[in-house]
């Protein structure tokens, strides 16, 4: 293992819970080397912790242990596990649909569920409220140190049984594409489209073109309007709109300089549907 830990929550920094995540891991072995992905997912939010944990695992060293910690049901009978990547990356997280975009995108190989008998942090056993600490920290931390294999995490689990969200697919027929709002660049208000960049060429979009676009949620009309597809931010004005290729090399609308989700009051999920045409 190459010592390398990753953290994902939605704890924030406001108190001392990701403080004593990195505390028992630094326990385990005090060589591990901890990063922070975000401890900003918005609370309870799976689909996020599941779409963050794609935007970045890929470009993290094979066997880097990644720990994501998004759990409203924390205390029920829902399981907690490790999964390996085709790739070779682990996650501990529970299972609850965090690793739906891993799983859609690079591929789950295995996955085992924690066996809490062996892998729980001595002398918390009757905390059932903050498994981020007592099992996923302690678990990954034994993981990436060499303590424990990952067979020795606890029992198989069958990849069917690994709980997945429903993931919404772009299509383009007779001219028109239909997407979905996947996430937002949340620091800059930007929205992130599962529109990939083939399927606009599909479309015969070209750097320069005005199209049609038109956000809707659930059934309700929220935006509708002409938008230039342009290579970058630089080529409109300030306050105006533009189409660009994001960093995962999907879709993306903007303000230059502005905030477009709140400009428009628009958020993200399966929920919110794009509808794009020349």
């Amino acid at each position: 293992m190459n010592k390398h830990i990753v953290l994902q929550t939605d704890f924030g920094l406001h108190d001392g819970a990701v403080s004593a995540m990195n505390g028992v891991a630094f326990s385990v072995d005090s060589t591990l080397r901890i990063s922070n992905l975000t401890h900003e997912i918005p609370q309870y939010n799976i689909w996020e912790a599941s779409y963050r944990l794609y935007q970045t695992v890929a470009y993290w060293p094979e066997e880097t242990v990644f720990i994501s910690v998004v759990d409203p049901g924390v205390g029920t009978e829902r399981l907690s596990i490790v999964a390996k990547t085709k790739d070779g990356h682990y996650i501990v997280t529970p299972n609850n649909g965090t690793l739906t975009h891993l799983a859609h995108s690079t591929g789950i190989v295995a996955a085992r569920v924690i066996d809490e008998n062996i892998n729980r942090l001595p002398r918390s056993g009757e905390s059932y409220t903050f498994h981020g600490r007592d099992v996923y920290a302690f678990t990954g931390a034994r993981l990436a140190a060499g303590v424990i294999s990952f067979e020795e995490v606890g029992p198989e689990l069958s990849l069917d049984d690994v709980i997945k969200l429903r993931i919404p697919e772009a299509t383009y027929s007779n001219g028109i594409i239909h997407g979905n709002i996947d996430i937002l660049d949340s620091r800059f208000g930007n929205l992130w489209t599962n529109i990939n960049r083939e399927l606009f060429k599909k479309a015969g979009i070209e750097y320069g073109d005005a199209v049609e676009v038109t956000i809707v949620h659930n059934s309700t009309k929220v935006y509708k309007n002409l938008i230039t597809f342009d290579r970058s931010f630089a080529d409109r004005r300030l306050g105006e709109p533009l189409l660009f290729v994001n960093s995962i090399d999907n879709l993306g609308i903007a303000i230059n300089q502005g905030s477009f989700a709140d400009a428009y009051h628009i958020r993200s999920g399966v929920n919110w549907t794009i509808i794009i045409g020349k």
